[in-house]
């Protein structure tokens, strides 16, 4: 057999190359028009709504009145106090640090907001479930001081308010439970 020049191998397999390129490039062409397809087919894969769940979330109008309500309650009695709300999973939507307030009050209230939609249950009775399950404060992001108080819509938690900055945790809850009651009227 004769051996090929180095010039012909270079063509020779530039052309291959080239071949193999416009074979995929060709296949990935015609499936392209594929996925437009697709969406029409899932939605009418899911009429039913079996695949779909439908979720209450609290609007940034609706977390800004509660923040704003919990400042003025603690304001009416001369607390400086950071106010977070937080969505259902636990992202945080607004703080709020009030005047005054001291620099650590920003994180707690986050994390008090945070543990509260967390279990839906106000901070202050989760930290009482601390001397049957002290392993529950290893859990990131949460604090188990009294001041979180979770937002609900039909029995289940769709956002939580903390607070923290005044001298005890049950003024920071109070003002909390301020912030949620503001959104019923």
């Amino acid at each position: 057999m004769k051996k090929l020049s180095l010039r012909t191998r270079v063509l020779t397999g530039a052309v291959a190359v080239a071949a193999l390129g416009a074979g995929t490039f060709g296949a990935m062409s015609a499936s392209a028009s594929t996925p437009a397809a697709a969406p029409a087919a899932a939605a009418g894969a899911d009429a039913a709504n079996r695949n779909l769940q439908q979720t209450t979330h609290l609007t940034l109008d609706a977390a800004t009145k509660a923040a704003q309500a919990t400042l003025d309650a603690a304001k009416k009695e001369n607390q400086r106090v950071s106010v977070a709300v937080v969505d259902r999973n636990g992202n945080t939507v607004l703080t709020l640090r009030g005047d005054g307030a001291g620099p650590q009050s920003y994180e707690a209230a986050q994390k008090k907001a945070f543990t509260a939609v967390s279990w839906n249950a106000p901070t202050s009775e989760l930290a009482q479930r601390l001397t049957n399950v002290p392993t529950l404060k290893d859990i990131p992001g949460t604090l188990f001081l009294a001041g979180g108080a979770p937002v609900t819509a039909k029995g289940a938690p769709i956002a939580a308010i903390g607070v923290a900055g005044a001298p005890s945790g049950d003024l920071d809850e109070k003002f909390a439970r301020a912030g949620v009651a503001s959104l019923a009227r």
